[in-house]
Order: structure tokens, then sequence, then C-alpha cells
């Protein structure tokens, strides 16, 4: 680990990463901007992992690596993923992919962020690699702590992970937060079946109590699909993977819309790729990170029992194409600027 100073007014323009902030009827993308003075703390974890299949390959590596011990003055972290090729190439296809973070205490693993792996290059042209704001996890994100990456690679060639985080160190709004799964289906592509009756192991609904002395409170979600099932859609499009959608997600009277649209694929960055990287897929492109969709809460809910629900739109699947299936996590942030108890689940 080393340590450097970040001045006042430097902006991280290198390091935009798309996220989408969704209300009830918007929706917006913003970039990762730093315009405060922080003491950075670079903490590097997977280095050039090669994750790959068959001749001995893996699609998933685990380690642990030292944090800050405290986090109450963290007022950001972000994580940086670099992927290489190895001397025989990179992978041919764009495959789903995430960084996760074991909770100490349940042992339950959290999905720090999504991306979906380019066709057969690396990302180098993204300066600093895919990007993701993962402060909300900070009150795991210290000490000791376990990493695990994926990639659902199906090539012997795959990528080299790297894996890399910057803590920085302000005044936080809140000084204590905690973090909890309300809904954790992300092991791979095909977690959710869509357009059938879902299996009784997989519940997308359920009761949680807030903290009393919490102060405020978001949800944060992630979600891509997969599959080319039928019927396709007025414009050709099959589910998961390019059907346009509209989800919701409900959480006590506060009602929100995951609008699982085209967000230009053909403006990455990370381009020429060798495949079909250029049309449009439902709210994610290979290569580039899947967008987080965070939704604030009218108020902090402190002390009270809500249930949370997650409905995808109606269509069901006649199954003269295969499946279709959608992967999602969604986690409820709460804050306060008193040590503060994760929120609990039923």
């Amino acid at each position: 680990m080393k340590k450097q100073y970040l001045y006042t007014y430097i902006i991280l323009s290198l390091i935009a990463v798309t996220f989408i902030k969704c209300g009830s009827n918007s929706e917006e993308v913003g970039e990762i901007e730093i315009e405060n003075e922080l003491i950075t703390t670079d903490i590097q974890t997977f280095n050039k992992t090669h994750l790959s299949f068959g001749n001995g390959g893996i699609q998933t590596a685990k380690g642990t690596f030292q944090f800050l011990s405290d986090n109450t003055n963290v007022e950001k972290i972000l994580m940086y993923v670099q992927l290489d090729c190895p001397s025989g190439g990179c992978g041919a296809w764009d495959v789903f992919a995430n960084i996760k973070v074991k909770d100490p205490e349940t042992e339950a693993w959290y999905e720090l962020g999504r991306y979906i792996t380019p066709y057969g290059v690396d990302n180098s042209q993204r300066s600093n690699g895919f990007v993701f704001d993962v402060t909300d996890f900070r009150s795991i994100l210290k000490g000791s702590v376990e990493l695990k990456s994926f990639v659902e690679v199906w090539t012997k060639e795959g990528w080299l992970i790297t894996v890399d985080f910057k803590v920085m160190e302000g005044t936080p709004e809140y000084k204590y937060s905690a973090v909890v799964p309300l809904i954790n289906f992300t092991n791979n592509s095909q977690q959710i079946p869509y357009g059938e009756v879902l299996p009784e192991a997989i519940s997308l609904d359920g009761k949680v109590t807030i903290p009393s002395n919490a102060k405020r409170a978001k949800l944060r979600s992630i979600i891509s699909g997969w599959g080319h099932a039928t019927p396709n859609d007025s414009d050709g499009r099959g589910s998961a993977e390019w059907g346009f959608r509209s989800h919701k997600l409900s959480f006590g009277e506060n009602k929100f819309t995951h609008a699982m649209v085209a967000i230009g694929c053909d403006s990455n960055p990370v381009n020429p790729q060798y495949g079909n990287w250029k049309p449009d897929r439902a709210g994610w492109c290979p290569g580039q990170e899947v967008p987080f969709r965070f939704n604030s809460l009218t108020s902090s809910k402190s002390g009270e029992t809500l249930d949370f629900n997650y409905e995808f739109e109606n269509w069901t699947n006649d199954n003269s194409n295969g499946k279709a299936y959608y992967s999602l996590s969604t986690f409820l942030v709460v804050e306060s600027d008193t040590p503060i108890e994760k929120p609990i689940v039923q």
C-alpha cells in the first residue's frame, strides 16, 4: 500500500463510470468525481490473475487482502478492474463477470461490481480499466478482507484480472454505515428464470427492519439478462439479453422503475472488439461495467419494518429457443452519525 495526497478540485475525469440513478419516473447518467482534499490509500488485490476454462484453468479466484482498519473517516472507495490478454490472446466471447466481498459476520458474498468482458480484447483503452464506486460497502471493506473474482469464461485463453482499490479519507456526511442484501442471485448469468414460474428457492420479496438510528437509506441494484428466448418482441429482440423491459422495485410506499434499455454500446471506448459489440443490449454492453441502479428513499424509515418486492415486466417464454434469465442483486444501505447495526431481513 502507498499513500498520496489529492488536492482540491482534482477531478478524476479519466475514471468516469456509468451509473443509473433511478427514481419512479426518471434515470440519469453521471460520472465519478472527486473534488475534495482527500488522503488516498492505494490497495492492490488480484494482480494479473488468470481466469480461464479447461486445461487446468479456473473461473474463480479468491484472496484475502489488508485494507484500512478504521473506515469512519472514509469518504469514497473506488474499485478498478483491469483486463489483460494472456500470451494466447483474450477470450473470444462477451461473458458475465463480477467481484464480490465476503461479509465476515454472515460469510455471505456481496457483489461489489459486475462487468461484461469484451470480445477478444483487453480494456486498456480505459486508462484505469473498469471503475466502480463501492463506498456503500465501507463497513465491510476494512481490516482483513476476503474477495472473489469470477469470470464466466468458457475458453482456454480467458483474461488476466487485476483489481485495485483507492480508499479516500476525508469527511463523510455520515461516519457510519451498514449494508445488507435484499435480493442476491449473482453467481453467474443464469440465476433467475424469466418468463416462467419461479422455483421455491428463488424469492424476490420479503420484509426488512431498518435500525432506529438510521439517518439515510438507499437501495443499490445491479441487473443484467442472458438468453435469446422467444417469442421475440415486435422489434425482433429476444429475452433476456436483448428485450427492452421495465421492471418494478417496491420498498414500502416507494415505487421505482428499472428500465432495461439501450445505453449506447456503439460508443463504448473499448473498441474495436472482435465480435458483435455495437448493437444495444437491454441495459448493458460488451466490454463495460453493468450500471448500478440507485434508489433513494423519501425518508430514512428509521425503526420501521417494510415490505420489499422486485417484479419483472410480464412476458411468457414459449420455450422454442431456450431459456431467459436475469442475475440480480439489490442491497439496502443505511447511514448514521452514530454506530449502526445492519437492517434485519426476514
